[in-house]
């Protein structure tokens, strides 16, 4: 029974703790396993792997500016849309019982409509919305982690300490057409797309997570995890399309996310179900580096449902966390220039609603070990 219990702790980890995306267009890159190892390493024995992908997608259109939501947005139509999609493929091998790695090989397909990128929005510019869009691969991941106790001795609770990089793999100055530009607003310019459709942001950035579960009955257990990405370059070089709007260069942030939650295993057999709380965002200044460069800095609080389903070595899980709270904060350009003018600046984000997210993860036993030998066969 507790060998099962793990498993399915083990995968809903996998499946529930898989995203802290941008939710909008405060840019937070898409990351699955949340830095570097999703919790695998108490429960794959050395030489295991443990393959896995994941799919993703969100709508943000709603207005912010600090708590505030700017509903006249949505209902004079001059909101921005952002659909976003990442697909994930991740492998994770355990070195040893207790130690872990992971690479995560992600991609992206954004779409974003518009007036104010297009000549304006109305009544003082064109009041015509049109498409900019990127795709393809997006930031690499890696990573190593170790769990602090040993499963054997401690098996009703542990925690992991990940260390992890983000590499410059995805493009960061993806260009698109952009309409109505120009003095005259009469021409058609290739200029790079808005940050939060980057598919990368331009820089190496180390990570560390922490993560871990205390098991409270067969039935229930905690699990929690805090992660905290350090964007160390200030900029990525890449000139924003409209400098005017805060800053010459696109900034390289640093990103956080934190989660608390309870699963429930249920009388049915390979059903658990999680809920829980989760908190994601980028902040104003970076605790490593300089932070004089355009970013949109917020954060946003959310409700996390989600359920999975395991056999054998083979797990599929959906969760949809949805937003409570949002908060687009003050940049520090946004402040610089309160101070130099005198006049409170504060720029707007876009936010979702919720974001989808399903998972499959199928388990590979190392070293001719049998599938029910490591408490896997259900």
């Amino acid at each position: 029974m507790v060998k099962r219990f793990y498993l399915l702790l083990t995968v809903l980890i996998m499946g529930a703790f898989q995203q802290a995306d941008a939710q909008g267009c405060v840019a937070i890159r898409s990351f699955s396993g949340c830095g570097s190892g999703s919790g695998t390493g108490v429960f794959l024995n050395k030489g295991d792997f443990l393959i896995g992908t994941n799919v993703r997608y969100f709508k943000s259109y709603r207005h912010y500016r600090g708590t505030h939501e700017e509903v006249q947005r949505v209902q004079n139509g001059t909101e921005v849309i952002n659909k976003s999609s990442f697909l994930d493929f991740t492998v994770n091998y355990a070195v040893s019982n207790r130690t872990y790695a992971t690479f995560t090989l992600p991609f992206v397909f954004h779409h974003r409509t518009s007036m104010y990128e297009h000549g304006g929005n109305p009544p003082n510019g064109l009041g015509q919305r049109h498409a900019t869009s990127s795709q393809g691969l997006s930031d690499i991941r890696l990573g190593v982690g170790y769990w602090l106790f040993n499963p054997d001795r401690h098996p009703t609770f542990n925690y992991a300490i990940g260390l992890g990089v983000k590499l410059n793999t995805g493009k960061y100055d993806y260009k698109d057409t952009f309409y109505n530009q120009g003095p005259d607003r009469n021409e058609e310019r290739e200029l790079v797309v808005d940050q939060s459709i980057q598919p990368g942001d331009g820089g190496i950035s180390p990570s560390l997570d922490l993560q871990g579960y205390h098991i409270l009955s067969d039935r229930f257990s905690i699990n929690t995890t805090l992660f905290y990405m350090f964007g160390i370059q200030e900029s990525n070089g890449v000139l924003i399309r409209n400098q005017q709007a805060g800053g010459t260069e696109f900034a390289v942030p640093d990103q956080y996310l934190a989660r608390i939650g309870f699963t429930y295993v249920t009388p049915l057999q390979g059903l658990s179900v999680y809920g829980g709380g989760r908190m994601e965002g980028v902040p104003a200044e970076d605790l490593i580096g300089g932070s004089n460069a355009y970013r949109r800095p917020g954060y946003s609080i959310g409700l996390e449902p989600g359920i999975n389903y395991n056999r054998g070595n083979l797990a599929v899980n959906f969760s949809m966390p949805f937003a409570i709270a949002r908060n687009r904060t003050q940049s520090y350009l946004d402040k610089q220039r309160t101070e130099q003018t005198g006049n409170n600046t504060h720029g707007d984000a876009a936010f979702a609603d919720y974001l989808l997210n399903l998972g499959v993860t199928y388990r590979i036993n190392g070293r001719g070990h049998s599938a029910m030998a490591h408490g896997t066969g259900m």
